[in-house]
């Protein structure tokens, strides 16, 4: 089982509390059609364990076979710069059908972003921060999206909610109802 080789820290995208009993890393994609399948049963784990679990997200763009999704993590870093990570991340998965360039401007004008912090964006402003994502998850094992991680273990068991939610109660020994 490979192991969370980055630990989670202060720069992460992060929702919960920072001492929540259970941490679930996801290295994403927001092309990837499995993440996008992913992402409802992140938000029903994350509704299940209530205050005893923070999630967070890290960029893992596979561009060579979504040729949009270094443009949508480019763009969520946008959004993270001004307060909207999470706005940004929903809306990505919510609307995965349309990630170009065009579409994304337009996303950002319905958050009120600026649109010279999105091209500063597109022209690599984030880039560093979406490589640091990619490679800690590559030094993880991670080979493919949506993988995740549950207190630093690589989760391999089955992507439904109760599977999931079933894996980390027994983490805080049954809390999180």
């Amino acid at each position: 089982m490979s192991r969370l080789t980055i630990p989670v820290g202060a720069s992460d995208h992060a929702q919960g509390r920072a001492d929540a009993p259970v941490t679930l890393v996801e290295y994403g994609d927001y092309q990837c059609p499995y993440c996008g399948q992913a992402y409802p049963v992140i938000q029903a784990v994350q509704r299940a364990m209530g205050d005893d679990l923070r999630f967070v997200f890290r960029n893992f763009p596979i561009t060579q076979s979504h040729p949009y999704a270094l443009g949508a993590a480019q763009f969520a870093e946008a959004a993270a710069a001004d307060g909207k990570f999470w706005e940004a991340h929903d809306l990505l998965y919510e609307r995965q059908d349309a990630l170009r360039p065009s579409d994304l401007m337009e996303y950002g004008d319905g958050l009120g972003l600026r649109a010279v912090d999105l091209r500063e964006a597109f022209e690599g402003r984030f880039d560093g921060r979406i490589q640091a994502d990619f490679m800690g998850g590559v030094r993880s094992g991670v080979n493919g999206t949506p993988t995740l991680f549950i207190n630093g273990q690589r989760y391999d068991g089955s992507p439904d909610p109760e599977a999931l939610v079933a894996t980390m109660r027994r983490l805080v020994g049954g809390a999180g109802k």
